[in-house]
């Protein structure tokens, strides 16, 4: 099966994992920007070490944190397996930025000049497996009467097109805010992060696509989480991230 999208070998494995799979907690967790991890095809895709290793490759330490969450929460999470640079799991196909030939400061050589073909294949080997395993967890999940919170998480870089950000947690929403604002409303004592709503991106920035794909079509409760990646650079500050983020969620859940 692998074999036949001819951009994954089996060696490469699937395009998405799943974590805690039998979790029973109401929260299905995602992180679409989860690896840095490129399959052997790619090479290093005319890029240098620095670059793959940057946020334009994935989200730093919001994998590491979700796998937190999922424990604190119960929760399975669905995660993505290879790099954004292959394709962005967060965009549909028809977006400029599902795959991207430049990304803030660096131009992406093996990205540019796809043909609509090669653009094709990418999201046929990498998106819509990945999005389709959620749209079968959500289905189980409800096959069996069991509640739905889609929640996603990111991470984003402190220092952007030279501009330093403010902002230490984003609590994202699209249409759909009742989530977001229980969240927010729990948050606004807190003297632990700098939290926002909708930054440092919001809808219209297109950051939303999994939310408007599976939550909000069906009525799910949903929120997307962004955090500043230098808070989460290592296991300290993941751990006390994850703890903040599962105590907001649980206690906006339980409103």
């Amino acid at each position: 099966m692998l074999a036949e999208t001819r951009l994954l070998s089996e060696a490469d494995g699937y395009p998405y994992a799943i974590d805690n799979p039998q979790g029973r907690g109401d929260v299905l967790l995602v992180c679409e920007h989860a690896s840095r991890l490129l399959p052997a095809s790619f090479g290093s895709m005319g890029l240098s070490e620095e670059a793959l290793a940057s946020h334009i490759a994935w989200d730093p330490g919001a994998l590491a944190v979700s796998k937190l969450m999922a424990r604190r929460l119960d929760a399975p999470l669905i995660h993505q397996r290879f790099s954004r640079l292959i394709y962005d799991c967060n965009r549909p196909p028809d977006s400029p930025g599902a795959i991207r030939d430049t990304s803030e400061i660096y131009r992406i050589p093996a990205n540019e000049n796809l043909s609509d073909a090669e653009k094709a294949a990418r999201a046929k080997a990498i998106y819509f497996p990945f999005q389709n395993r959620i749209a079968d967890e959500i289905a189980a999940r409800a096959q069996r009467g069991q509640a739905t919170v889609l929640v996603t998480v990111h991470s984003f870089t402190p220092v952007y097109f030279g501009t330093p950000r403010a902002v230490e947690i984003g609590i994202l929403h699209d249409k759909d805010s009742r989530l977001a604002d229980r969240m927010l409303g729990a948050a606004a004592d807190t003297s632990l992060y700098r939290v926002e709503r909708n930054e440092p991106y919001g809808p219209a920035d297109g950051v939303t696509h999994t939310l408007l794909l599976h939550a909000e079509p069906a009525g799910l409760l949903n929120v997307m989480i962004e955090i500043r990646n230098d808070l989460i650079a290592d296991e300290a500050g993941q751990g006390v991230a994850a703890d903040f983020l599962s105590g907001l969620l649980t206690e906006a859940l339980t409103q």
